[in-house]
């Protein structure tokens, strides 16, 4: 695979944005922005979710067209129509939601473009294969024979990305890659974007990830509400100078302070004992005291979503027991789970966790319409409405009203929406898969303050995370997964990033988790 960077002049940008504006009806998602993209930087667009900076990446991919304004190529007015004619430019964009086909194999997938510009008869499926697994080796070892539908989200995230890597690409987009990726998979990715700079390719990065843009990334472009706000080169910039920008404000706290030693020595509200699925977990053990986040780490296929799923009923179980608060549950299904007191965030929020198309006060009840009902099983409109406008005031959902679509919040206000729903069958225990999966810096401090609020007033949270700060910065304790087992628990003061990779890959030890009930 080859990747070409043009034969104009090297000083001439690769990329100009120049007056790009865009209105969506009448509301205005872009603002006379401008930029430019030299050849062979790692360039980062930061903004909070609303800025503006998909928009803006869904123009110069020609997913949408500018109102107003100019795109330049080598220096070139180009018009870009659509994502063909962006390709033809030399132009990838790995989109943060995925957009892959679940019935084709990750092979079909990866070269979907390609096959579909064929002209010939047959396809030479064990090329295609071969070609195929020698890109995606190079991030993961996933088998490219393997049906999309059949992958994790995390995944299929990696599958995009090696989709990308097959386009013959002089510019490549990635939006939020890593928010789906566990520490060792980024670091793969990082090492993959240093190649492709080194060869000339010129990559538009968007992350929330401040430690990302600081250690791979040459200058950043910060966006807020659809408007320019800087460009900055990243030595002459610091973090916080980055998210004061993007916010308006100063983030004083992005993790609330934990529990003082001895505060969670409570009450245990949760106690899982030798629970199995017989193919994906076995014999995990862990109790929840009252007060604590517990945290879950681990690699990507650990087994870390499939245990919460087994805990919340939604994976069956061949073996094991639960607990809350001393008794004995049988969960069977989540509706059991529901019943129990135990719910369940998936980390696929647009797929799994909120419906789009709905409002913000059927999402909230969707959970417990039988208590929103009357005798004759009609939904009682005003008791809905009043309750899901207390938990989004509670939440602090900015919304124009609970009869608004949730596809109208942004990422944040979604994902709270998204406990909303959770909070409004009074639950006891929470478990969240990557609950701030492409959220912005602020309305990831707010969500990280709302689970300690939640903590404190006696609900158990359980936080399964891929991204590392949050995983520390957040957990009173973190259990760490490896090949469907708990590798070990560490405490407050054993929790270090070297300590749970160390455990998640196998090389290192750790006592095991207390079985004392």
């Amino acid at each position: 695979m080859t990747f070409g960077v043009g034969r104009n002049d090297v000083a001439q940008p690769i990329l100009t944005i120049q007056g790009v504006t865009k209105h969506f009806g009448t509301v205005l998602a872009l603002s006379d922005v401008s930029f430019t993209l030299e050849r062979g930087e790692v360039h980062a667009i930061c903004g909070e979710n609303g800025a503006g900076k998909s928009t803006l990446m869904n123009v110069i991919a020609g997913v949408v067209q500018p109102t107003e304004g100019e795109i330049r190529v080598d220096g070139s007015p180009v018009r870009i129509t659509s994502p063909a004619v962006a390709q033809m430019l030399g132009i990838g964009l790995v989109h943060q939601e995925i957009a892959l086909c679940p019935d084709a194999t990750v092979a079909e997938n990866m070269f979907m473009a390609a096959t579909n510009r064929r002209r010939a008869p047959f396809m030479n499926y064990r090329a295609l294969e071969r070609d195929a697994q020698a890109v995606m080796n190079r991030l993961a070892a996933i088998d490219v024979r393997r049906k999309v539908a059949d992958l994790s989200i995390s995944s299929q995230q990696l599958v995009e990305i090696a989709k990308a890597l097959t386009l013959d690409c002089r510019v490549l987009i990635l939006d939020e890659p890593t928010a789906a990726l566990t520490e060792t998979e980024a670091q793969q990715l990082f090492s993959i974007i240093r190649d492709l700079k080194a060869n000339g390719i010129s990559i538009i990065y968007i992350s929330h990830r401040m430690a990302e843009i600081f250690s791979l990334c040459d200058r950043v472009t910060v966006l807020r509400d659809g408007r320019y706000v800087c460009t900055e080169r990243v030595a002459d910039i610091t973090p916080d100078d980055v998210v004061r920008r993007m916010v308006g404000r100063e983030i004083t706290q992005l993790y609330p302070e934990k529990l003082q030693p001895g505060e969670a020595s409570g009450e245990t509200i949760l106690d899982v004992r030798d629970m199995g699925d017989g193919e994906r977990f076995h014999d995990v053990s862990f109790s929840l005291r009252q007060g604590e986040i517990l945290g879950i780490g681990g690699l990507i296929g650990s087994g870390r979503t499939e245990i919460a799923e087994g805990i919340c009923g939604l994976r069956p179980r061949i073996a094991g027991t639960i607990r809350l608060h001393g008794r004995m549950e049988k969960i069977k299904s989540y509706s059991d789970a529901v019943k129990a007191g135990i719910v369940y965030l998936s980390e696929d929020r647009k797929g799994s966790g909120v419906f789009l198309d709905m409002s913000i006060a059927q999402n909230i009840s969707v959970l417990d319409l039988k208590s929103l009902s009357n005798s004759a099983g009609l939904l009682k409109g005003r008791v809905e409405a009043a309750r899901a406008e207390d938990l989004a005031r509670r939440l602090s959902v900015r919304m124009s009203g609970v009869d608004a679509p949730v596809k109208s919040l942004s990422g944040g206000n979604q994902q709270k929406v998204a406990i909303a729903k959770q909070l409004a069958v009074t639950p006891r225990v929470i478990v969240m898969d990557e609950p701030t999966r492409g959220i912005d810096v602020g309305a990831k401090a707010e969500i990280h303050r709302l689970l300690r609020e939640l903590a404190r007033s006696g609900i158990g949270i359980v936080v399964i995370s891929s991204e590392m700060p949050e995983l520390l910065g957040l957990s009173d304790r973190v259990l760490v997964v490896r090949e469907g087992r708990i590798a070990g628990e560490l405490d407050a003061d054993e929790m270090t990033e070297e300590a749970v990779i160390r455990l998640a890959s196998g090389i290192g030890a750790a006592r095991a988790t207390n079985h004392a009930a």
